[in-house]
């Protein structure tokens, strides 16, 4: 995506409620541009499809949770591009309403994912666990039943918006929790190739019925010195016996090697779309430091 395009006159959709990580992203990525939130996935990419959007900040997998499967489902039945990658720094705190005693509370509501995220530490706390929608929301139902025995797991910006008291700021079990967000558009923007850069190409195939088809759809990968980041494989739509792949690859579709790769593949695929040519995340890079 073009660096801050006039942001100003942008809409951009998310799936949650103000507070919710999903916010938090899109208010990053897009500091200057009008945020509505929607309650559910396939709300926010139907709003970017028709043109009520221009953007959709979509999370796409976690670090700890692994992919977010109905993203992966919706993605192939939507006329949509992924145009930009973000990573966001998952940081649960321990929210509860103001003047309780910690003594006192004695359950904890929040998404399961972070339910599970926090374990030990909801543990350690002596809570029951009550799994909800998202996490802002378990903090804005909070802010409504004035519980003071029930706390909730979610977003110090949470805290702020739905005036509640932080517990533990930290109350995460691990650090290095981080979910990655892609960018949706119903315009196809594939970035101008320059070779001081570094890009993913994401693409979806359906292979053709014949023996070893997927190992042969792969060889020209290999051959080409092209990288795989990673591949996600799912039902095709309408047939238990139709696979679908969704790959994510190091490269943009203006490289000589990645245009052989793809002729190749097609020898061996019923189906291609390319779904997103887009840059590398900075984080990436930290990841291989870190490793």
């Amino acid at each position: 995506m073009k660096e801050k395009e006039n942001q100003m006159d942008k809409t951009v959709v998310y799936q949650g409620v103000e507070g919710a990580y999903s916010h938090l992203a899109s208010s990053q990525i897009f500091p200057n541009s009008k945020l509505i939130a929607s309650d559910s996935f396939l709300e926010s990419m139907q709003m970017v499809e028709n043109g009520q959007a221009d953007f959709g900040v979509i999370p796409i997998e976690n670090s700890s949770a692994g992919r977010v499967e109905e993203i992966h489902r919706l993605i192939p039945k939507m006329q949509l591009n992924i145009i930009q990658e973000y990573f966001h720094p998952i940081k649960h705190a321990l929210l509860a309403i103001k003047g309780f005693k910690k003594e006192d509370l004695k359950t904890v509501s929040s998404h399961p994912q972070a339910l599970a995220q926090c374990a030990n530490n909801i543990k350690k706390f002596n809570l029951e666990a009550i799994s909800e929608f998202d996490t802002a929301g378990s903090a804005m139902k909070l802010e409504k039943t004035n519980d003071k025995t029930h706390a909730v797991i979610a977003s110090t910006l949470a805290a702020n918006i739905y005036n509640l008291e932080i517990v533990e700021e930290k109350f995460f079990d691990y650090v290095g929790n981080v979910t990655r967000f892609i960018i949706l558009s119903k315009k196809a923007d594939f970035p101008a190739y320059d070779t001081s850069k570094s890009y993913i190409t994401s693409l979806i195939f359906s292979v053709r019925n014949i023996p070893a088809a997927l190992y042969k759809a792969l060889g020209g990968f290999a051959t080409n010195g092209i990288d795989l980041i990673k591949i996600e494989s799912y039902s095709g739509i309408g047939s238990m016996y139709s696979t679908q792949f969704h790959v994510d690859l190091y490269g943009h579709i203006d490289e000589k090697r990645l245009q052989l790769a793809l002729d190749e593949l097609k020898f061996f695929v019923e189906e291609l779309k390319i779904i997103g040519v887009y840059e590398r995340h900075e984080y990436r890079d930290q990841m291989c430091e870190l490793s």
